[in-house]
């Protein structure tokens, strides 16, 4: 993608910039039902319902809209899940209710598992960006959980990725393949999981 002409596009009205998050929601779409490959800019402004000759006004290429897509899309599952657990009072409330905001989040939006798995070969530089923005914050938090001392210390750096790796899996079981089991059980059972791990408590 050309940086420079990414940059010149930037809209620069309120216009402007709703113009261009249409295009990018009517991109999920299109990307998310019929992938990159058979994905079409014509496609894309059709679901938009603005003028093929608009999209340029915002970007170069089908190439160039995926790759806005995949960093769109990260920023709004994160601060859905910052929304959501903003009045949580300690990090395990947060570790719930996050996994909740999230499995609903794939639910609302199905295409991202196809958005964000095709990025890898697509659209690498934001594929690795959207996993490594998630890890840095989450890590940052478990760091501050455990300066609070609401969690014990430990590699939090690798926690993060872990426990992402838990909500990524868990998404496409229960948000992509099957709704069948209430967000909230699904919830409950990983915070339990993360709080007490899988060892066999102590008898007495």
């Amino acid at each position: 993608m050309n940086q420079v002409s990414s940059i010149n596009k930037a809209p620069k009205t309120a216009r402007g910039k709703r113009t261009r998050e249409k295009l990018l929601q009517a991109a999920e779409f299109e990307f998310g039902e019929r992938g990159f490959h058979e994905a079409s800019v014509s496609g894309i402004t059709y679901r938009a319902g603005v003028a093929l000759g608009t999209f340029y006004t915002y970007f170069e290429s089908k190439e160039e809209i995926f790759q806005a897509l995949v960093s769109y899309m990260s920023q709004r599952t994160r601060r859905w899940i910052a929304e959501r657990i903003a009045d949580a009072p300690d990090r395990m409330t947060a570790e719930r209710k996050g996994l909740e905001a999230y499995i609903e989040f794939a639910r609302l939006h199905k295409g991202i598992y196809r958005i964000i798995t095709e990025a890898e070969f697509v659209a690498n530089d934001a594929y690795r960006q959207h996993y490594t923005g998630f890890a840095k914050a989450y890590q940052h938090n478990l760091r501050k959980a455990a300066e609070q001392g609401e969690i014990r210390e430990g590699d939090y750096e690798l926690w993060s990725w872990a426990i992402m790796g838990m909500a990524v899996t868990l998404g496409i079981k229960y948000a992509e393949w099957d709704e069948s089991m209430p967000v909230s059980v699904i919830a409950d059972s990983v915070a339990d999981l993360i709080a007490n791990g899988i060892r066999r408590g102590k008898t007495s």
